[in-house]
């Protein structure tokens, strides 16, 4: 096993050199290794982060969505490998009609998106002729896409998709009856014990929640507030802290959120993306020598970054999480190192 203390220590060191602020919490079969704190949850008023500050975690929510999804296929609704056209009631009219539910969790479905990263990169552009305080239900998103052509045929590739996951929530929505957040709240969060997060608003944010920062060359700053929509949905945008994190992991894996067989099959590699890493549903999955290194989530917006990870053979759990726009990785990096 890995030498705790010198890990510990580089750690520290990484978050000084970064300028990091934000948690760190490492776990090794339900024990704490280490846990460390650092920066501000509020810079005016010098607020510290402490290890139960609410972060937001962007797309590292996606895979609530897919678990939501599972769930309703468990309880019969209908099956991964339903088509769109026949779980909801929308119509695209440019989409092919044998996309499947499958294919939308794996990013393989071919569908546009309101977001490309192949096109663009800065996230907070898509608010300059559109409010961030109007986007407040999943609904709000379908003119961005909806009546879009298809960028490949569906199962064709892999392509990092954000709309394809709005379009799994309005499913969620169209089956429950309720908002898609207050469905991940009840059937999630709150059964994993995840009693401190939830999909907040920005501009009601709750006590000892972190405000996320975008950081200029010349040395000012600015919240991301009108950077990000007013509230997370089905793509990303939940707030949660470092043990609420752990306790995610923990549930998925014990069963507690979906059955062995199905908890299996979502972590289970489905599409390619590049090198060693694939995705399963909702979920990366990184392989080494043809066995599981990592099943991780990340999500990174202005002002927001976050990755956390299991590593099955090390029994190790890793959470990094900002209210800056970077520092995640490197530390992640020096864990990894570490586990050898």
């Amino acid at each position: 096993m890995m030498d705790t203390v010198s890990l510990t220590e580089k750690v520290r060191e990484i978050m000084e050199q970064k300028d990091f602020s934000g948690v760190v919490m490492c776990k090794h079969n339900s024990q704490t290794l280490f846990q460390l704190v650092r920066g501000y949850a509020n810079r005016s008023d010098e607020l510290l982060n402490d290890i139960n500050t609410r972060f937001g975690i962007a797309s590292g929510c996606k895979l609530f969505t897919a678990v939501s999804i599972c769930q309703l296929v468990e309880q019969g609704e209908f099956t991964l490998d339903s088509k769109l056209k026949d779980v909801l009631n929308l119509t695209f009219p440019a989409w092919d009609p044998d996309i499947t539910v499958h294919q939308l969790l794996t990013h393989t479905s071919g569908v546009p998106d309101y977001f490309d990263e192949d096109i663009m990169d800065d996230f907070s552009a898509l608010w300059k002729d559109r409010p961030v305080y109007m986007m407040r239900n999943l609904s709000d998103f379908l003119p961005m896409f909806q009546h879009l052509p298809m960028k490949s045929a569906p199962g064709e590739l892999f392509h990092y998709n954000n709309a394809a996951f709005i379009v799994l929530g309005l499913i969620v929505e169209q089956y429950t009856g309720v908002a898609f957040t207050t469905y991940v709240e009840e059937h999630i969060f709150k059964r994993c014990g995840m009693q401190h997060s939830g999909y907040f608003l920005t501009d009601q944010l709750p006590r000892n929640t972190a405000i996320g920062y975008i950081d200029a060359d010349d040395g000012t700053w600015t919240s991301n507030i009108f950077s990000i929509p007013v509230q997370g949905g089905a793509d990303g945008g939940a707030y949660v802290t470092a043990p609420d994190m752990i306790r995610f992991w923990d549930a998925l894996l014990e069963h507690t959120l979906l059955g062995e067989e199905m908890t299996r099959y979502l972590l289970t590699p489905h599409a390619h993306d590049e090198d060693g890493e694939y995705y399963g549903l909702g979920i990366w999955l990184e392989l080494r020598e043809e066995e599981i290194f990592k099943t991780h989530v990340m999500g990174f917006d202005p002002g927001v970054s976050f990755m956390s990870g299991v590593y099955p053979k090390h029994r190790v759990q890793l959470v990094v999480i900002s209210n800056e726009e970077s520092g995640p990785y490197p530390i992640t990096l020096a864990v990894e190192e570490a586990l050898g």
